[in-house]
């Protein structure tokens, strides 16, 4: 077994540390095994720990539950993702508040160059349902990934449809991957296991508890280019994903309905203030997110270059720059890939010769 392993799920146990908290010890002390190894002063001295926190650390000695809770994600063919993994969502890695370790049973590839929300409410209506539909059929040449919570109403449907159309889909849960919530939607979380995914944060045993659905939302926000909003009432989980997307600085997009309807009102009112796009069609999407269609890009891996031919750091460059539109300075973009200063600005003049990125007005960088 993985020593370091048992160390990062063994820091997500430790009472009082949260996910901040946790991902900050291990930005200071260079792996999980080497915050239980440090010393009370060394531990007290990190910005935002202190002496009680370094305290709890380090009194903390159940590191047999760590593996066993291990051993029985084997047993159940969960990969454990910590925030430090290469396979653990990059999108949702940005995220101020992201888990610092999430389970993940599935073949998709978390990192998907284009990765949608789709959610709404769970009554959805023969409009909602048919323009889920519909607008995942015209996401499949994108080959998007599709995320939303696999519960009743617009999220099944999207799930549903991904699947009709041959796309990857993950459902984010707000219990451990042992239990299927709602149960009705077992045999669909299993074909989403071969062509998509589950991913949770909460450990195996967890039951579906009402607090634990806003908090699965940031992840459903956090791993996505684009939340779409599809039939909302005033208040609701959906809204909540909305919120939470805004907050990420990532795109949102609602679906307009009848002013007279209880499910229109929660899109409507996101397009009147201006935390929503207007979605009418997949070309509302295509133009504000600035995609083309694989199909119209078959010898490449997406629209701008070819990934075989970058370097790692390269491709955290361009997975940065995704998360934005307006483009982002170069302090901005090195403190979000982790790339030191002096070495990004070398980085990035490299890809400006090549046409992967280019500057713009305000001494920004954005994808070409």
């Amino acid at each position: 077994m993985d020593d370091e392993k048992i160390y990062q799920v063994a820091l997500s146990m430790v009472p009082g540390i949260g996910d901040i908290t946790a991902k900050t010890l291990v930005s200071y002390c260079g792996s999980a095994k080497e915050v239980f190894k440090k010393n009370r002063n060394h531990l007290s001295k990190i910005p935002g720990i202190g002496q009680i926190n370094a305290d709890k650390i380090l009194s903390f000695n159940d590191f047999s539950t760590a593996e066993a809770e291990i051993n029985k994600c084997i047993k159940h063919k969960i990969e454990i993702l910590f925030f430090t993994d290469s396979s653990y969502p990059k999108k949702l890695k940005h995220a101020p508040d992201s888990p610092s370790v999430l389970f993940y049973r599935g073949t998709a590839n978390l990192n998907n160059y284009k990765t949608v929300a789709i959610v709404g409410t769970r009554k959805s209506t023969g409009y909602g349902r048919e323009f889920t539909e519909k607008i995942v059929e015209k996401l499949a040449p994108h080959n998007a990934l599709i995320v939303s919570g696999l519960a009743y109403g617009i999220d099944i449907n999207a799930h549903k449809a991904a699947l009709k159309y041959g796309l990857d889909t993950i459902g984010v849960m707000a219990s451990g991957l042992d239990i299927i919530y709602p149960d009705m939607h077992r045999r669909i979380a299993t074909e989403m296991l071969h062509h998509g995914g589950l991913l949770t944060e909460l450990e195996i045993g967890m039951k579906p508890e009402a607090h634990n659905f806003p908090s699965r939302n940031r992840i459903i926000a956090g791993m996505s280019d684009v939340t779409i909003v599809i039939e909302a009432a005033k208040k609701g989980g959906a809204l909540i994903t909305a919120e939470i997307a805004n907050s990420y600085s990532r795109d949102v997009f609602a679906l307009p309905g009848d002013i007279g309807k209880m499910f229109s009102v929660g899109c409507n009112n996101l397009i009147k203030s201006n935390k929503a796009h207007l979605l009418t069609s997949i070309e509302d999407i295509e133009y504000i997110m600035n995609w083309e269609s694989r199909s119209n890009q078959p010898n490449s891996e997406d629209k701008y270059y070819d990934y075989s031919k970058l370097t790692d750091e390269e491709r955290t460059v361009i997975e940065t720059l995704k998360l934005t539109t307006d483009g982002m300075i170069l302090d901005e973009l090195s403190w979000k890939s982790q790339i030191p200063l002096n070495k990004i600005a070398s980085i990035l003049l490299n890809m400006e010769f090549n046409g992967v990125v280019k500057t713009i007005p305000g001494k920004k960088y954005r994808l070409k």
